[in-house]
């Protein structure tokens, strides 16, 4: 108790180590002083009126003089009214307090005891897992509630935002240097949730994790928390209102309710899908993927594809790739989220977009398809649609609507959604025909008929590949977001193609060069097969290097179309 015993035998209150913790005046720091000596000679409830007499006297009225002096204390938190005292000093006149009782405050309590206000944290470490990040959100959260609940005293409102500022700094250093990925973290940077935002998240989460009471689940208590006056709490109620982000973007959800007013009150939570996220971090991604896998397993009309590569990965020509990169800002969230603000977009949740990539084979449509799925961090579903066609009447208009029926089915029982990437679109896309004397043509037609209004349904990420643009009917053409050119790459272009292709480990003759091998016109598809059959070639070798000779050789042939043809293989580092 050093510090307290100092604060009570200074003849300078000015002097005493507390002093400049109070930010009090000199005046008003002897009064604390008189306060806490009655307190420790064991007043709990200390009368205002004898203890200004005591100090003031009561001659000509000079105890009343200095009743602001009390008022003042109480505001800044350093004393509280008697436990018998059910008004606020806020809302009453100052004469009031004079016949009143005061005691000291917790927060005066532990500056007497500790000699400083200061918030002691231990070591700051990484994370080992995301419950030791909740424990400090948590806090940060309860120090949100003190804030909320002292917004008339502005030396505890001082000292507890340096507590949380503090804290805030804590969290951020230990989140930059753990290793582990936060899922919290992760979704207020996958949905771009601002601070207020944030703390509303958070302090739902609080009541998932730790509370029964229910006590911050209601609008008022949300918006009171993140605002520090009545025009902050009209302005941020518009956060937990329909059209804001939380809502829109099904971040959380709200229960109605009559309350006994006779007035509807909302009791807010966070949805289900992100609570098992956080909760069950790899658990849920898990289950999903393993329950996909098996629903693939008992149908034979999706390839189920997990990409490797993600468009960082592939060498496509500079429109192409600026295309792709401006395709992936276009799908973002937040850009998701003014779409349906501005009435363009509809549907709330999940990504929309109809890509055609079209291009001659080896250019990297496929391929790109898979790398583009990747940097959604989405799974691919892919359909080769020269299976579609059937010689018995009617089948394949059946097989049509049977590929979209499934592809929403498997994304509703498994809650994803996947790209759907049909390969060899042509004859879906084609121009149909104005002769429908035979029944071929009228099958055709029916069918693209039913694949036009399955495509105006579809939602979700859907991927035609095609090797001609021009044949498209201009009604298909319509439909879809994205047309995207694939063409034969470069020379420049090729030379990065055999920098990533050819083997890093293998033994090169002297004489080896890449920008030989580049000046031959050779699609991606096609660099990829001469390596491989050099590499085999080279392989048997009592002395395995490679050289010129045999990679001219197999180009040779390979222009020659001695290996049948093209491989319809993209541009992608293996």
């Amino acid at each position: 108790m050093h510090y307290l015993v100092d604060f009570l035998d200074s003849k300078h209150v000015e002097k005493s180590i507390i002093f400049e913790h109070l930010k009090s005046t000199i005046e008003e720091a002897n009064l604390l002083k008189e306060i806490t000596k009655q307190y420790i000679d064991g007043n709990a409830e200390i009368l205002v009126l004898d203890t200004l007499v005591t100090l003031f006297g009561d001659k000509k009225y000079n105890h009343i003089k200095q009743l602001y002096l009390v008022k003042n204390l109480l505001d800044q938190g350093w004393i509280t009214l008697g436990a018998f005292i059910n008004f606020k000093t806020a809302e009453t006149s100052t004469l009031k307090l004079l016949n009143t009782t005061v005691t000291l405050s917790s927060g005066f309590l532990k500056l007497i005891e500790d000699g400083s206000l200061d918030m002691e944290l231990p070591e700051i470490t990484p994370y080992k897992d995301h419950l030791e990040y909740l424990k400090d959100q948590f806090l940060r959260i309860g120090i949100y509630q003190k804030l909320s609940i002292n917004k008339q005293n502005a030396i505890s409102i001082n000292n507890t935002t340096i507590k949380l500022k503090l804290l805030e700094k804590r969290i951020l250093t230990r989140v930059e240097s753990s290793e582990i990925e936060i899922a919290i973290e992760k979704i207020f940077l996958d949905y771009s949730l601002n601070e207020k935002e944030q703390v509303i998240f958070l302090a739902l989460l609080k009541e998932e994790y730790a509370s029964d009471n229910e006590s911050l689940r209601d609008m008022n208590t949300l918006v009171n928390l993140i605002s520090i006056d009545d025009y902050e709490k009209i302005k941020n109620r518009a956060l937990l209102e329909e059209g804001s982000k939380l809502i829109e973007d099904e971040i959380i959800d709200y229960d109605e309710m009559l309350n006994g007013f006779g007035g509807v009150s909302r009791s807010f939570f966070i949805s289900e899908e992100l609570l098992q996220k956080i909760m069950n971090p790899n658990k849920d991604k898990k289950i999903k993927k393993i329950k996909l896998d098996m629903l693939i397993q008992k149908q034979d009309i999706f390839e189920l594809i997990d990409p490797k590569t993600t468009l960082d990965d592939i060498i496509l020509s500079n429109k192409t790739k600026e295309l792709l990169d401006n395709l992936l800002k276009q799908v973002d969230k937040n850009v998701i989220r003014l779409l349906r603000e501005w009435g363009v977009k509809e549907r709330r949740g999940g990504i929309d977009a109809k890509i055609i990539f079209y291009g001659s084979p080896g250019t990297g449509k496929t391929v790109t398809a898979h790398s583009l799925a990747k940097s959604m961090k989405k799974r691919v579903l892919s359909f080769d649609c020269s299976k579609i066609l059937s010689k018995y009447v009617g089948e394949s208009e059946q097989n049509v609507r049977a590929i979209f029926d499934t592809f929403r089915d498997l994304s509703k029982k498994t809650k994803t959604e996947p790209v759907l990437l049909l390969n060899e679109a042509d004859q879906f896309l084609s121009s149909r025909t104005t002769d429908n004397s035979s029944g071929i043509d009228k099958m055709h037609n029916q069918m693209q008929n039913i694949f036009l209004e399955q495509i105006e349904k579809f939602d979700g990420v859907l991927i035609a590949t095609t090797n001609l643009l021009e044949t498209i009917d201009s009604a298909f053409s319509r439909r879809f977001d994205y047309k995207i050119a694939f063409e034969r790459p470069s020379q420049s272009q090729r030379v990065l193609l055999w920098q990533k292709l050819l083997p890093k480990s293998a033994v090169y003759e002297n004489n080896f060069s890449i920008d030989k091998l580049a000046k031959h016109n050779l699609s991606g598809g096609q660099i990829k097969l001469v390596l491989n059959n050099c590499a085999l070639r080279v392989a048997i070798k009592e002395k395995p290097i490679f050289n010129m000779e045999d990679f001219e050789n197999v180009i040779i042939r390979e222009k020659a179309s001695v290996f049948g043809e093209e491989k319809l293989m993209g541009f992608v580092s293996v």
